[in-house]
């Protein structure tokens, strides 16, 4: 799947499924509203418009299911004809499930996709996570030829008109976004350390004709950035603030996106265990995600300023990690004492929501991270977890999450109920909170702290 370009075109034309091979996907009520004539020059001679029906027919999803129209040349698949109130009408995830294992294998290959224009743009971004970028299997680098996947949609319902030229360019910026987040999660800390992470940032600044601002290693230490200093000076690659601000004619409003991006989370001196330790490559998925969606942001033309705050670290034992009991100054002005070095995600969201704040000038301020398991607890494996201060901006992140099929869920707000765990006899708070003897501990009880409101 890495070596794939993905193509959005209003039609993709007819083709013969022995040259292209095709595969057909939606909902089965919208599988029946596409008639034989749109389908007819993609299928035949070797499909018959008796042989498209019966396969509908056939076809029983639960959730979902799909059947072959001809060898692995042409398969119809569909979603779950109905989903629950805190799915995505689109079915995002089936959508990038069932393209896994029912696009049939070729050079060249069509999908159609056949939704209502709401779902669009989730369905979109649903395929494209099915076509990752990075990979480092021997057999993908012996084979040099670029394969294309051309996606079409045909569209039912009451709005069910062509797809403009405009919104084919919307989704291939977002697609691209999506595509861009998920390389930079996938590739290992070996290559994606947070050098190579700033290069990222510079390629993306560069491709917008923005300049990024970069502080980093000793000069954060100088300018009181504790947090993201104290969490990173044990690595090889030293840790970094890096910032991309779209500042058009005619704002109204200035919004800031703060991104975790530990590069590699060991834990530090509070070090995680072999089993929890693998995959912690994805701790920078809160600063990747902020890179894609700002570059797609951009790319359509984002009318209010835009920054895009990335605390950039690797959270690495050595002879200079951060130790419990150190006390660290933050760039909000709070100290905070460290009794859990893998509790780090705070700490260099803290500097970057407080730049946000204090330099950007930032009247909304959303930081995105992969910032504790007990988010998983919380709200499980398909929702992450919103927290804010906010009812209008929870309500409008669960709506916005429902349309993109990037799924969130609400958590409690009410801080000054927690407050008092974090106390510190010798600095301003702890990072983590205190698990005495015989005490369950309180992330797994009152799941998903979060420090950056008070930091």
């Amino acid at each position: 799947m890495a070596n794939v370009g993905l193509q959005f075109q209003a039609s993709a034309g007819d083709a013969d499924p022995q040259s292209r091979p095709l595969l057909l996907l939606g909902q089965l009520h919208h599988l029946h509203r596409v008639p034989w004539s749109h389908v007819r020059g993609k299928l035949q001679p070797r499909v018959t418009e008796e042989l498209w029906q019966a396969a509908l027919s056939t076809l029983n999803p639960n959730p979902t299911d799909s059947c072959p129209l001809y060898l692995n040349y042409a398969t119809v698949a569909a979603l779950p004809s109905r989903v629950s109130r805190h799915n995505s009408p689109s079915a995002a995830h089936f959508v990038t499930r069932l393209v896994r294992t029912c696009l049939p294998p070729g050079t060249h290959r069509c999908i159609l996709m056949v939704c209502e224009r709401s779902d669009a743009f989730a369905s979109a971004c649903a395929l494209a996570r099915a076509f990752p970028l990075f990979t480092h299997r021997s057999g993908a680098a012996r084979r040099a030829d670029k394969k294309t996947v051309t996606v079409e949609f045909f569209l039912v319902g009451q709005d069910n008109g062509p797809v403009e030229v405009s919104t084919l360019q919307c989704l291939a910026n977002a697609t691209e976004g999506v595509r861009l987040a998920a390389r930079i999660v996938d590739t290992p800390c070996n290559e994606m350390n947070t050098d190579t992470f700033l290069e990222e940032i510079k390629k993306v600044g560069k491709d917008l004709g923005i300049t990024p601002t970069i502080i980093r290693d000793e000069e954060l230490k100088t300018r009181g950035f504790g947090g993201i200093y104290g969490v990173g000076k044990a690595a090889l690659h030293p840790p970094a603030l890096a910032v991309l601000s779209h500042t058009p004619e005619g704002a109204t409003q200035t919004i800031a996106w703060v991104g975790k991006g530990i590069v590699y989370d060991t834990g530090g001196l509070s070090i995680k265990g072999k089993t929890t330790m693998p995959g912690m490559k994805r701790d920078c998925g809160g600063a990747a995600a902020v890179l894609g969606a700002f570059r797609a942001a951009i790319k359509q033309g984002f009318k209010d300023n835009l920054h895009a705050v990335f605390c950039l670290a690797e959270n690495s034992v050595g002879p200079n990690a951060t130790r419990p009991d150190d006390i660290h100054l933050l760039y909000s002005g709070k100290t905070v004492e460290i009794n859990n070095t893998d509790a780090e995600g705070r700490l260099v969201l803290a500097d970057g929501v407080s730049y946000a704040c204090k330099d950007l000038g930032a009247d909304i301020i959303l930081d995105v991270a992969t910032l504790t398991g007990a988010q998983g607890i919380a709200t499980g494996k398909y929702h992450a977890a919103v927290l804010t201060n906010s009812a209008e901006w929870e309500a409008a992140c669960v709506k916005a999450g429902r349309r993109c099929g990037d799924l969130v869920h609400p958590l409690v707000y009410c801080p000054e109920l927690h407050f008092s765990e974090f106390t510190s006899a010798v600095a301003d708070m702890k990072n983590s909170v205190a698990v005495g003897p015989g005490q369950q501990p309180q992330l797994l009880r009152r799941p998903f702290h979060r420090l950056t409101h008070r930091l």
